[in-house]
Order: C-alpha cells, then sequence, then structure tokens
C-alpha cells in the first residue's frame, strides 16, 4: 500500500484502532500492522510466505522494539488460515491487502479469507480490503456496508463489524 493510501485508511480507521488485535495477512513489509501499532494497537499477527520479506519484516520490528507484541508467520495465508483463529472479546483488525493478481487468479480464496475472517471477528473488529479495479467491492461479504475509497490504482474498502453500544447511566 502507498504511503499515502496507507495515511487515508489510518485516518478513516481513528482512534479505534487503540486496544484492537491486527491481522495483516499478506504482510509485505509489515509496515500496515507495524502504523496500527504505533497508533495504539495492542498486538499484531504479519503473514508473509516470502521468506526474505518475512525476514525484512522481523528486522523492521526489531528495529522499532515491537517484538513483544509482534508474531511473524512465514506461510501461505491460504492454508495457514483456512480456519480464522477463535475469537475473544478483543476487536480485531484485518489487513487483506494482497498482490492485486489474488482478486483474479485466487478470487475464490480470497473472498472465502475475507468471509471467514470477518465470520470469525469479535464485534467492533474491522476489515480492510485493498484491490485494485479489476476487482469488485461489490462482490465482498457485506455487500452495501463497506466504505470503499479510490487512491488510485488502489481501492480500499473498511468495513466495521458492529457490537454493543456504550450503557448510559441515567443520571440521578
Amino acid at each position: 500500500m502507498k504511503d499515502r493510501t496507507r495515511e487515508a485508511v489510518f485516518n478513516l480507521l481513528g482512534p479505534a484502532i487503540r486496544g484492537m488485535r491486527v491481522y495483516d495477512l499478506f504482510a509485505g513489509t509489515g509496515a500496515m500492522a507495524l502504523e496500527a501499532l504505533s497508533r495504539g494497537a495492542a498486538g499484531a499477527v504479519l503473514v508473509e510466505r516470502h521468506i526474505p520479506t518475512a525476514k525484512v519484516i522481523r528486522e523492521n520490528i526489531a528495529t522499532l522494539g515491537a517484538a513483544e507484541l509482534c508474531e511473524v508467520i512465514t506461510a501461505d495465508v491460504f492454508r495457514r488460515f483456512a480456519n480464522p483463529p477463535a475469537a475473544g472479546e478483543q476487536p480485531w483488525l484485518v489487513f487483506c491487502c494482497p498482490p492485486y493478481d489474488f482478486f483474479v487468479d485466487r478470487r475464490a480464496e480470497t473472498l472465502h479469507l475475507v468471509r471467514a475472517f470477518w465470520d470469525a471477528a469479535p464485534a467492533r473488529s474491522a476489515i480492510v480490503v485493498e484491490s485494485d479495479d479489476r476487482f469488485d467491492h461489490k462482490d465482498l461479504p457485506e455487500t452495501g456496508n463497506w466504505d470503499t475509497r479510490q487512491y488510485p490504482p488502489a481501492i480500499v474498502g473498511i468495513l466495521w463489524k458492529p457490537g454493543p453500544e456504550a450503557s448510559i447511566e441515567p443520571c440521578s
């Protein structure tokens, strides 16, 4: 994700990131998860199948002194997370920003991955999907509820899972 797109995404996510558990499913350099941590996320799981790139992620984490907050998994995300982790109460922030070709060449797997994380995610979680214009975001789960923005060549969609509203104590 380009710097300007990343900045726009984090502006849209806002302070809700604080305390979330991040899943960066196609981590690349780890920039998305590391940015989320810098904005108050509680921890991150970064998945990258390319071994040299996963090494760069580990180096970036070490440079930032964030090793205790991060788990780097070197694996194919489709295999590793065929079944997403069990959700607790801590909301998730899921980044699904694969190579754009995956939305064409591995379309069914990519859509299944997004759906599986959406279904497993606890209340007040958010999923961020980045693609290009070869993919129609209307094919994502929960059609119509996505906040979709264009940052050419990227198209970014953010979906929030509703949760219980904070209870308000009546005044006496």
